[in-house]
């Protein structure tokens, strides 16, 4: 069953590629929506 998916990218494994927690992925992916190169940034600044 797949977690919950905003616009193809799903909270689950952008969570595993940033090593954020998957609730931080999901208001990510809330804010960014399809825009994936602002999520990855916004991923890599919330992981450090």
């Amino acid at each position: 069953m797949a977690d919950d998916n905003t616009k193809g990218y799903e909270a689950i494994p952008f969570a595993k590629k940033h090593r954020i927690s998957v609730e931080d992925a999901k208001a990510i992916l809330a804010k960014h929506g399809d825009d994936r190169k602002s999520a990855d940034k916004e991923g890599r600044r919330v992981s450090l």
